[in-house]
């Protein structure tokens, strides 16, 4: 027996039964020969932190564009803390912390720059539409790895591309909405656990927001530090998804509630402030210029052009794998002249 196999035996004997467990994937969409020390999960996971689309996130806007503070979240660290929140749920109900972790890692590898002002913009003027859950999962299937994909497993695939809630409904209601490992429904959950507070802590750093100016009502349910109201929302998962014998991973009905109230604040007094989204109004011409501008002169992108896809969809990716920085020197390079002298 190797350490896989071993690993896999100790899957069987300890975690829940509602777990999934790594010896019964349902494989990858090209058959691999099985890893001798590390599980499937496992592997899914080191293949998303070493792909370039990982890298990259470091430099892409969770909120705030281009801060000039160190301490500000950016899409790699708001990934780094979905992990961290979905491993400690998982843990805490017996599920497999390797798939909620390499789900985790892999849920916003298709996230624009400058944000959801990127992805709105994108939305708007590709045809089909845009969403970064979509392209994240075309990230691991098709675009990573010189067009070969990273070939993940399926549970890690489903749970990528139903990590979204939007604005939508955050316990859905909808079986067809729902992942269909637990594992996957814990990084839903954990994912907006992370942003709603993060985005609290660093609109609190910005001067954007202060935190008397949440509601009274929520800092009283959900605690007044970000690491209480954290504590409180992670511990309700946990309990209430225990009552329920883990049927779903859910939240007690006043910790929903409170959470979507403190969510729909988020939205009016930092998503559409008028601070950042100046700045937001900005990027939105860049990205429309640049796609246009590419359209017309695809030679601009790197590497050869695939006769498989649409030119339309060929810009939306390269502009949706854009930092925020590479997207600033390009516009640059492109509609800024640059001084000169006659010698």
């Amino acid at each position: 027996m190797n350490i896989r196999q071993h690993t896999e035996e100790l899957e069987k004997k300890f975690l829940s039964p509602r777990a999934m467990l790594s010896s019964n994937s349902r494989g990858r969409e090209r058959a691999e020969a099985p890893c001798q020390i590390r599980t499937a999960f496992q592997r899914d996971r080191d293949r998303i932190v070493h792909s370039k689309s990982f890298r990259r996130l470091k430099h892409k806007t969770q909120v705030f564009l281009a801060p000039a503070g160190d301490h500000y979240r950016t899409r790699l660290t708001h990934t780094l803390e979905v992990s961290q929140l979905a491993r400690t749920i998982a843990r805490a109900l017996r599920l497999n912390e390797d798939l909620s972790e390499a789900i985790s890692l892999g849920h916003d590898l298709g996230h624009t720059p400058f944000g959801h002002a990127g992805e709105e913009v994108l939305h708007r003027i590709v045809p089909g539409g845009f969403n970064h859950w979509e392209q994240s999962l075309r990230i691991v299937e098709v675009l990573e790895n010189n067009g070969r994909g990273l070939n993940l497993t399926w549970e890690v695939r489903e749970g990528i591309v139903k990590h979204s809630k939007g604005t939508g409904e955050i316990v859905p209601t909808k079986q067809e909405e729902k992942s269909e490992t637990l594992e996957g429904r814990v990084v839903r959950l954990s994912d907006i656990i992370a942003y709603v507070n993060h985005d609290i802590d660093d609109a609190c750093r910005a001067g954007v927001l202060q935190p008397s100016d949440i509601p009274a009502e929520l800092r009283k349910s959900l605690g007044q530090s970000h690491s209480e109201r954290i504590n409180r929302m992670v511990t309700d998962v946990i309990y209430s998804s225990m009552a329920i014998e883990l049927s779903d991973i859910t939240m007690s009905e006043s910790m929903l509630a409170a959470t979507e109230k403190l969510r729909d604040f988020l939205h009016i007094a930092v998503y559409e402030n008028l601070i950042p989204k100046a700045e937001f109004t900005k990027t939105e011409k860049m990205i429309t210029e640049l796609y246009h501008y590419l359209l017309k002169n695809p030679y601009k992108m790197p590497g050869k052009l695939s006769e498989k896809e649409p030119l339309e969809r060929i810009v939306c990716d390269f502009i949706a794998g854009m930092t925020d920085r590479y997207a600033i020197r390009l516009f640059e390079e492109i509609y800024i002249p640059k001084p000169w002298a006659i010698i």
